[in-house]
């Protein structure tokens, strides 16, 4: 295929897979949940960080996370008191326990309350086109207050080279700017431009059959190449194409 013919192709896709329908079936349905930006972006972010595995699992335990938060998120990170987090002992996903829940909920008030919220903590502060530095900033500030060394697999690094899928698929939620309805754009202060694809199995799988990614790993390294490609196709929000390598990946086995 020509550029020309990949991005005709590729443009139908995410037609048909960037539309509301898309939502009933994906993890994007916990923070659509609620209206207040907190809320949504806290809920957005819990439920990308347990977003791998099945997905009938992860949305099921995603919403068990939001009751235990009494439904609201913000209000219980801002105002919880330390006995407040007995409640969450009940809660696992895969590796991710309630160890990992709790520090989640103290690293999130420590946030909000001396850093000025999750939209000001991944702001790119560099001159970088993506989010790679942001990211390491990130999970610096989110793990400076007292912690378990077991918690800190469950927030990527793309320095040591991972992908971040599950943060840069939150990133795409707040970031991106919809008029779908999907994602929910509500971060005016960051770029859709800067935003990089969440590869997994499925979206690298299909970008390899369409030669946007040669490289065999899914690490950082693929997602710069994966970056470059897609930016060719649309400068100004290239990461509308995962909706396409995802949807053909998961829905037609493309």
């Amino acid at each position: 295929m020509t550029l020309k013919e990949l991005k005709e192709f590729l443009d139908e896709k995410v037609i048909l897979y960037n539309n509301p329908k898309f939502i009933e079936s994906d993890p994007i349905q916990i923070p659509h949940q609620f209206s207040k930006k907190e809320d949504i972006e806290i809920a957005a972010f819990l439920t990308a960080t347990i977003s791998w595995g099945n997905r009938k699992m992860i949305i099921k335990n995603a919403f068990k996370m939001m009751e235990l938060l009494g439904n609201s998120p913000y209000d219980f990170v801002l105002n919880h008191q330390e006995k407040d987090l007995d409640r969450l002992h009940s809660f696992v996903h895969r590796t991710f326990n309630y160890i990992d829940f709790q520090q989640f909920i103290k690293s999130l008030q420590h946030i909000y309350k001396n850093h000025n919220g999750l939209e000001n903590v991944l702001l790119i502060k560099d001159k970088s086109t993506n989010y790679q530095t942001a990211i390491n900033q990130f999970k610096s500030v989110f793990f400076e207050i007292d912690h378990q060394q077991r918690t800190q697999k469950h927030v990527s690094d793309p320095l040591k080279n991972s992908a971040a899928k599950r943060i840069n698929m939150f990133l795409r939620w707040m970031v991106r700017e919809d008029k779908a309805g999907v994602d929910f754009g509500i971060w005016k202060t960051h770029k859709p431009a800067n935003l990089s694809c969440p590869l997994d199995v499925h979206s690298g799988n299909v970008a390899r059959k369409l030669k946007l990614l040669l490289r065999k790993q899914n690490d950082w390294k693929a997602l710069s190449e994966l970056d470059k490609n897609l930016r060719k196709l649309d400068k100004y929000d290239p990461v509308k194409y995962d909706f396409a390598l995802f949807g053909l990946g998961v829905f037609e086995k493309f």
